[in-house]
């Protein structure tokens, strides 16, 4: 490899999060890395995004690399947490090589970092290593295992999402997590392939009271098509809708707790969307909803005129399982 060549992550970003009641300055980072191991799940496209056939040492050196022009585009002052993607899981040693976790540690030690993997890479001894050098005695819990659990229902996310774990792996995963330290982020996903509008909120309305126990924090990502999988397939042939965004208000306001919701992709046609005329305000307020937890926002959202509000509660009610959706 050519050492001169910047190695960039898949993306880089700063935000704000929302995390016991404050507002933080966010690093997010989607470190490309050697793959999922799973890469079956039928609405994920990050499965493509990978190297090619690379020895450990090679993998390990150009996510080093990542790292680096991380650390020299972003100031540590400017940021106190962190939020890591990669292709599949952060803690997969196939995929992110045991020492780059160390490196990553460093990098941030004393941030609030929050690290996305599968349950079965959920191990206490990786964990208390992590932990170990990420800990600076600045946050309580300073590292979140993110978990994409997507539905409590084990058929359902066998069948209409390819996820290939359950939800007693999730719920061993959490007991693990927590033994070590670190707290569990439950990703929740709304209205996967073959679900109707309203089968959908019921299961999501149903994962929600689920997964109190074992979540410390949770986010619904409203279901978006991407390119290059199963899901796109079905959807470029009227097979799926993505969520309206009226559904979506009604799972917040209801929700038992507080869940973090960014829309991706909302108000087009491959996002949750509704006729269009209303989106932009929707999306905007759950967005802000995600920071600032104010429940009566969404109750006024939900309040919001629009005709196309007629076309979702007829969907809701008249919409058939096993039949092609009723809009588009």
């Amino acid at each position: 490899m050519n050492v001169e060549t910047p190695e960039k992550p898949l993306a880089s970003w700063r935000g704000k999060e929302r995390y016991d009641c404050e507002q933080l300055d966010c690093l997010t980072i989607i470190f490309k890395s050697g793959g999922c191991s799973w890469s079956k799940c039928w609405m994920c496209s990050y499965r493509h995004e990978r190297y090619g056939k690379t020895d450990c040492a090679e993998l390990l050196s150009r996510l080093r690399a990542q790292l680096a022009w991380v650390i020299r585009e972003n100031k540590p002052e400017e940021y106190r947490m962190v939020k890591i993607f990669t292709s599949g899981s952060f803690f997969d040693p196939v995929e992110v090589p045991p020492a780059f976790l160390a490196d990553v540690a460093t990098a941030f030690r004393g941030k609030l970092l929050i690290a996305e993997t599968r349950p079965e890479y959920v191990s206490r001894e990786t964990l208390v290593s992590f932990i170990e050098g990420l800990d600076d005695g600045s946050w309580k819990t300073p590292l979140y295992c993110a978990i994409g659990l997507e539905t409590s229902n084990d058929f359902i996310r066998e069948k209409c999402i390819n996820k290939g774990f359950s939800f007693s792996d999730f719920t061993s995963a959490s007991s693990v997590a927590r033994s070590a330290g670190a707290g569990v982020k439950a990703y929740l996903l709304f209205k996967p392939l073959f679900l109707t509008e309203g089968e959908a909120i019921k299961d999501m309305e149903t994962t929600i009271r689920d997964i109190l126990p074992y979540a410390d924090l949770v986010s619904m990502n409203p279901c978006t098509v991407q390119r290059n999988t199963e899901l796109e397939y079905y959807w470029k042939r009227r097979a799926f809708r993505p969520p309206y965004l009226w559904s979506v208000l009604m799972l917040l306001k209801n929700a038992p707790v507080h869940m973090t919701c960014d829309p991706l992709g909302g108000g087009q046609k491959r996002g949750p969307h509704n006729c269009g005329k209303c989106d932009y305000e929707l999306v905007r307020g759950i967005r802000d909803y995600s920071l600032n937890a104010d429940r009566e926002l969404i109750a006024a959202l939900l309040e919001t005129e629009c005709t196309c509000k007629n076309e979702w509660q007829y969907v809701l009610g008249n919409e058939s399982p096993y039949c092609m959706p009723l809009t588009r």
